[in-house]
């Protein structure tokens, strides 16, 4: 197994086993966030790629999107990010920021070295603040998902 194998499994997998101590209230509470911005993630891959704006070489999903990030480590964060911080913006946003700078800076440039994935008409700036408005769209989702779910228990 080559590297590129080697490093794609492990991005897919390792998240995932953090994921029973989450326990399964939380997990189910905040499926339909993470699950949301995948595939708004999913969408953008596609037109980014298309686009140009960077080039997906992963071996688990060569094409347009690479699934192996967007429901690996993309899912399991936002799962755990929301788990930790919902209900507390100023907490959520802050560990957004943090998260999401070590996701365009260090991250990257390992994927890059890795040979995975390669910025060309986007840079590691532009992608940081992207994940930060997404991370403020998603809350707004959240609570919307949340005051629904409440609205129709006061119903029953």
């Amino acid at each position: 197994m080559d590297k590129k194998m080697a490093f794609g499994l492990a991005m897919l997998i390792v998240p995932w086993l953090t994921v029973p101590f989450m326990g399964k209230k939380s997990f189910l509470r905040f499926l339909p966030v993470a699950s949301f911005v995948n595939l708004f993630l999913s969408l953008f891959g596609l037109i980014a790629n298309k686009k140009k704006w960077w080039v997906n070489k992963s071996p688990l999903s060569p094409g347009y999107v690479d699934f192996t990030y967007i429901l690996g480590p993309y899912f399991v964060a936002t799962l755990w990010v929301f788990k930790l911080t919902y209900g507390n913006f100023p907490k959520y946003l802050i560990a957004n920021m943090v998260i999401d700078a070590i996701n365009a800076y260090p991250f990257a440039e390992i994927w890059e070295k890795v040979g995975v994935f390669k910025f060309k008409k986007m840079n590691h700036t532009i992608w940081y603040f992207i994940c930060v408005s997404l991370a403020i769209i998603i809350y707004g989702y959240q609570y919307i998902v949340e005051k629904s779910i409440k609205t129709i228990e006061d119903e029953v």
